[in-house]
Formats: C-alpha cells, sequence, structure tokens
C-alpha cells in the first residue's frame, strides 16, 4: 500500500464522506441543546469559564493523547499542550516531509466551523442529553478533522512529487495563490459535492421519519464547499509551504 498513490488517497476521502454523514445523522437525534456550549453552565464547581463542550472535548483529547492517538498526522487535536504519548507505538513511514504535524493544524477552525453548523441542522431546544450530544461533538469533530488532515498531508505531498519543480518555484517566492491554483481541480470539487449530496440521501431512504430526525443533504453538500474543501486546500497550502526542502525519516 503506498501511502502516497492518488487513488488510495482518494478511496480512503471517499470511505471517511460516509464516516461523516452518519456521525452528523447520529447528532442531530438530540437538540441543539445550547446550553452545552455556554461558559459557566458545564454544571462543574469552579468551572466558570469552560463550557460542558469545550470540557469534554479536553479531556477526550488529553486522554486520545496518552494512548498515541495524535502520533498520526491526520489525527490533528483542537487543544494545545496535551500530554505526551503513554504507549510505545510503531508509526508506519507515511512518506511525509514536514518536521512538525501541527504546522498543518486546522482543527479549531473546524471546531468553529461545526458549530456554527449546528444551529442549521438540529432541532431548536432543550432536551436535557447534554452528555449525549456533546459526545457526539467530539466525535463529529474528530471524523471532520480526520478528512481534512488526511487531504491535505497526503495529497499535497503526492501532487509536490509528481511536480516538484514547479511547486518549488511557487514556495520559494511565496505565492500561495498560485500554489492553491496549481493544487484545485474545480471537476473533482464537483463531483464530491454530487457524490455527498446523493449519499446523505440515499443513506437515509429506509428510515423511519417518524422516529428519526433527517439530515438534509444539503447542509451537508454546504459543509463539504463551505469549509471541507476551502480548509483542506488551506492545509495544503500550509503543508506545501512549511514543507521541508531536505528529504527527512520517516
Amino acid at each position: 500500500m503506498d501511502m502516497l498513490e492518488l487513488d488510495y488517497i482518494a478511496s480512503r476521502l471517499e470511505a471517511l464522506e460516509e464516516t461523516i454523514i452518519f456521525v452528523l445523522i447520529e447528532r442531530i437525534q438530540f437538540m441543539l441543546n445550547p446550553s452545552c456550549y455556554l461558559p459557566g453552565k458545564s454544571g462543574f464547581n469552579g468551572k466558570n469559564a469552560e463550557s460542558l463542550f469545550s470540557m469534554r472535548l479536553k479531556a477526550q483529547e488529553e486522554m486520545d493523547a496518552r494512548f498515541g492517538r495524535f502520533l498520526t498526522p491526520e489525527e490533528r487535536p483542537v487543544n494545545r499542550e496535551l500530554p505526551p504519548s503513554e504507549r510505545k507505538l510503531q508509526v508506519s513511514p507515511r512518506g511525509l516531509n514536514i518536521v512538525d504535524y501541527d504546522l498543518v493544524n486546522l482543527s479549531g477552525e473546524i471546531a468553529g466551523a461545526y458549530l456554527q453548523l449546528l444551529p442549521r441542522i438540529c432541532t431548536e431546544g432543550d432536551d436535557g442529553q447534554y452528555g449525549s450530544s456533546i459526545e457526539r461533538d467530539v466525535i463529529c469533530i474528530q471524523a471532520l478533522a480526520r478528512r481534512v488532515h488526511f487531504a491535505s498531508f497526503y495529497v499535497a505531498e503526492s501532487k509536490y512529487r509528481m511536480n516538484p519543480e514547479s511547486y518549488d518555484l511557487l514556495i520559494r517566492e511565496g505565492k500561495t495563490e498560485d500554489i492553491g491554483a496549481q493544487l484545485t481541480r474545480p471537476e473533482v470539487e464537483a463531483r464530491i459535492l454530487d457524490r455527498v449530496r446523493t449519499k446523505s440521501q440515499r443513506l437515509q431512504e429506509i428510515s423511519d421519519f417518524s422516529l428519526r430526525r433527517v439530515l438534509d443533504p444539503e447542509a451537508v453538500t454546504a459543509l463539504y464547499r463551505d469549509v471541507i474543501i476551502p480548509l483542506t486546500k488551506e492545509g495544503e497550502v500550509r503543508y506545501m509551504m512549511t514543507r521541508s526542502t531536505r528529504p527527512l525519516p520517516d
């Protein structure tokens, strides 16, 4: 398996589309529950500056860090200053050429965009299911971050290797807009949008709408068009601009 083969990368990204759709469907089975996102409403004594959501996300990322999750390039945390991994892991060679994966960390932007999406896809109101809601929130954000960063790292490195002279010139001259334009494939983006719209419809066709809240396919399409694709492109450009000029050991 070649991690930098574009067909392999595309297949991984396509599989993640279904993951993202499924986890969003699970989140919208609960109401918006806005209290989860308000500082001082967590129910924890002495935590007036934090929301229940931010506490749950940080706790999850602290545990994940100890288990070594963030040793993998595409798994980027929202929070910084996390504990080191307590597991001895042998991470397989990735073929990337960057000294610090967090130079391409867009998880904060992803989390912010996700929270802005919630009022569009969730029913307004409060059903008291705070724990279930924020648990799904964390799962959704991690799935979105995995998708954006997987493409940011591996698509960028793969395309660089196809045309290193051209990219090296643009990198030296700091032409980030030109790098973004060279990375862009409008026809590929159009296919992605059509596919996620169709998947969102078909994956819910057999649902009993009297029992399950339905995820609007246009909301998923907009998420990809306005958030996932632009942030992926930004991540690819960041990778190019911070890519080491010398090969690094895997």
